[in-house]
């Protein structure tokens, strides 16, 4: 390879926030952000910016553009095994490193990305018009580690331009911030009404009934008109939330705003983890409450129910590449505590085959199962024949493959997609035989109920 790994300290600010406030107009600039929460996957912060590939996919086409070279493509290969091969002839260094990121592809990839990966219905409208994978391959990266509260600029590059992009980096530290503002100026609208969500409630007990699926993820979605700066928004949802895996994306289309809690799949040095949440209680202000509502989720048989099935499912899509044998569950029904609900997270490990790309792994377990349900392919075609549109970002993946092959990646829940002036969000939950539509329609309120308030004009309610 053409290319060396530079690692150097830099003497900035420890607030990766504030940094990437200097460049988040920037199309391609990303933040992978840890949420400063305490939790255990909080344990670093990931910002790059111009990319020196960048990947868009539309329906079954991805535009492939070389920026250093000015050149692009158009390709039909499947997406996963496209960014698999740009990461390849990049000519980045696959130097192993103990960092977990250190230069590679970072960005987005949307839930209708599926379609790229098994035989799907198409009856759901498309109305968004966000590319279904947005990857940029990066040389630089920043990296804030909580931990030592350290902040490191690695790039896999010569000395050279490893120097250039440091003194940037100081440069841009010095300049003063600009003021930031974005306000709603609709009320968010919600897509279903009751009357209509328990249409499509009762046509999904009717699939369970008959035997199609065990569990069946529905949601609905929610938007509004909005003004201002995207990142100014992301700010307010970070500070009121601080999830282990939020994440801003800015894009020429438009940005994304995530603050999920959730985990979908890492790799380190061909250990494999991947993290399903099914489960939600609310947090209280009370001590005694708190601890009540987190018992009364540990031992709901439902929720119980729910997870399990989810488990099942991600040990079988593990299983299509992981070694044999290797796929195993350490920790069933753990509650986990975030700033404002508690969640039922089990944990799937698995080892992946030497010389095995991560992106095979995330092909072929793609899209989540805590997020569609069981079995996952029909309840996927059960989904885009109810749900009235695409569900774009929502329950999609954000995350990054290193050059030297490890891999995070999150769950595109709590997850906005800000466009054209309209921002976009989406909630819902899995419905089992056992459940009730009054409780599953207002669990898609009680989930956004952390993040539509923050953004509402003049803070009204939903």
């Amino acid at each position: 390879m053409s290319s060396t790994i530079q690692i150097c300290q830099l003497n900035i600010p420890f607030d990766s926030r504030a940094f990437f406030a200097k460049i988040s107009h920037q199309p391609w600039a990303m933040l992978l952000d840890s949420g400063n929460s305490g939790h255990d996957d909080a344990k670093i912060d990931i910002i790059v910016y111009q990319p020196l590939v960048t990947l868009l996919t539309q329906d079954d086409q991805t535009q492939v553009v070389d920026h250093q070279a000015q050149t692009s493509f158009i390709s039909n290969e499947n997406p996963f095994d496209l960014v698999a091969t740009q990461l390849e002839q990049s000519e980045l260094s696959s130097e192993p490193t103990e960092l977990p990121f250190s230069g590679g592809a970072v960005g987005h990839f949307s839930y209708d990305l599926g379609r790229q990966c098994e035989r799907l219905e198409s009856k759901a409208e498309k109305d968004i018009a966000l590319a279904e994978m947005a990857i940029g391959i990066y040389q630089h990266a920043i990296l804030f580690c909580h931990k030592e509260q350290s902040v490191r600029l690695v790039s896999r590059t010569n000395t050279h331009a490893h120097q250039a992009r440091k003194a940037q980096i100081l440069e841009l530290v010095t300049q003063a911030a600009k003021p930031r503002h974005c306000e709603l100026t609709t009320p968010w609208q919600h897509q279903l009404s009751f009357e209509q969500y328990a249409s499509r409630f009762n046509k999904v007990q009717h699939y369970l009934r008959q035997g199609d699926c065990y569990q069946i993820n529905l949601t609905q979605r929610f938007e509004a008109q909005y003004q201002g700066d995207e990142y100014a928004a992301y700010l307010q949802l970070a500070d009121n939330n601080n999830m282990p895996f939020s994440a801003f994306i800015r894009l020429p289309q438009g940005a994304i705003l995530s603050v999920s809690p959730e985990r979908f799949m890492q790799s380190r040095h061909g250990n494999v983890q991947a993290k399903p949440i099914k489960g939600t209680r609310p947090r209280s202000d009370d001590p005694k409450v708190d601890k009540m509502l987190a018992n009364e989720l540990l031992s709901s048989e439902k929720d119980q129910s729910e997870n399990l099935m989810i488990v099942d499912l991600l040990r079988n899509d593990l299983g299509r590449c992981a070694l044999p044998g290797s796929v195993c569950v350490p920790k069933l029904f753990d509650i986990e505590s975030f700033k404002n609900v508690h969640h039922l997270v089990s944990t799937v490990e698995a080892k992946l085959p030497p010389q095995t790309s991560p992106l095979t792994l995330l092909k072929g377990a793609f899209p989540g199962g805590s997020i569609t349900g069981a079995p996952k392919i029909r309840a996927m075609n059960i989904i885009d024949e109810l749900e009235p549109h695409r569900r774009s970002i929502y329950c999609g993946s954000i995350g990054y493959v290193s050059a030297d092959q490890q891999m995070d990646t999150n769950i595109t829940i709590r997850t906005l997609l800000c466009l054209d002036n309209k921002i976009y969000c989406w909630a819902g939950g899995g419905i089992v035989a056992d459940s009730t539509v009054a409780d599953e329609y207002q669990e898609c309120f009680d989930k956004v109920a952390s993040i539509l308030p923050i953004l509402a004009p003049n803070k009204d309610k939903l």
